[in-house]
C-alpha cells in the first residue's frame, strides 16, 4: 500500500534543498566583495615567473621575413631568448613593448631575441612588426615546428638559451621587463 504523504515529502525535500541553495547564493553574493577586499593584493605585473630548466637547445631552422634560413645553432655564444607568439594573442601583444625595450638595452652584451611567429601570414607579421616598431629578428613558423621542438602548445611561450646552447629558463605567459631583468640579465652577465 502506497503512503499518501510520499509525494508531499519529496516536494518538501526539493523545496528545502532549493531554499538552502538560494540562501547560500545570497550569502556568497553579499560576502564576495568583502572576501575580494581581503584577498592578497594583485601583483604589479601580469608577467609570470620563469622555471629553471636544463636541457640542450633543440635543432630548429626557420625563415625570417626576408626568406632567409635562420637556425638556433647560428647564435651559439650568445644568450638567446626564444619567444613564440601570434598576432591574435592579447598577452603576446602586451609583452612586445617590454621585449623590444629589453632587447634594445641588452643587445650590445651578446643578447639576442628570436621572435617566432606561430602560424600567421608573412603579410600579417610584417604589419605587426611595423605597428610595434620591432627591431629584433622575427622568424615565421607556419607549421608550428617551434612548438614541437620546445614541446609546448601555449602562446606566448619563452625559453632562454645560454651561450653554451643549454635551455636554462622556460615560461608560458606574458613577460615583463622587470622579470627579464631579474632572471635573464644574470645569464647575460655570466
Amino acid at each position: 500500500m502506497k503512503d499518501k504523504y510520499s509525494p508531499l515529502l519529496g516536494l518538501a525535500a526539493g523545496v528545502a534543498l532549493g531554499l538552502v541553495l538560494l540562501l547560500a547564493g545570497i550569502f556568497i553574493w553579499i560576502k564576495l566583495p568583502v572576501w575580494m577586499e581581503t584577498a592578497a593584493p594583485a601583483p604589479d605585473t601580469d608577467s609570470v615567473i620563469p622555471v629553471p630548466v636544463s636541457y640542450d637547445a633543440p635543432e630548429l631552422t626557420l625563415e625570417n621575413l626576408a626568406g632567409e634560413s635562420v637556425a638556433l645553432r647560428d647564435f651559439r655564444g650568445q644568450v638567446v631568448l626564444v619567444n613564440m607568439w601570434a598576432t591574435w594573442c592579447p598577452p603576446c601583444k602586451a609583452e612586445m613593448p617590454d621585449l623590444q625595450a629589453y632587447y634594445t638595452a641588452h643587445q650590445p652584451e651578446g643578447f639576442v631575441l628570436l621572435s617566432i611567429n606561430d602560424g600567421d601570414s608573412a603579410a600579417e607579421v610584417r604589419d605587426f612588426v611595423s605597428d610595434y616598431g620591432l627591431t629584433f629578428p622575427v622568424l615565421l613558423d607556419p607549421h608550428s615546428l617551434s612548438e614541437k621542438a620546445f614541446k609546448t602548445i601555449s602562446l606566448p611561450s619563452s625559453y632562454v638559451i645560454d651561450r653554451d646552447g643549454t635551455v636554462r629558463l622556460a615560461w608560458k605567459g606574458a613577460i615583463s621587463r622587470e622579470v627579464l631583468e631579474d632572471y635573464v640579465t644574470p645569464l647575460i652577465e655570466e
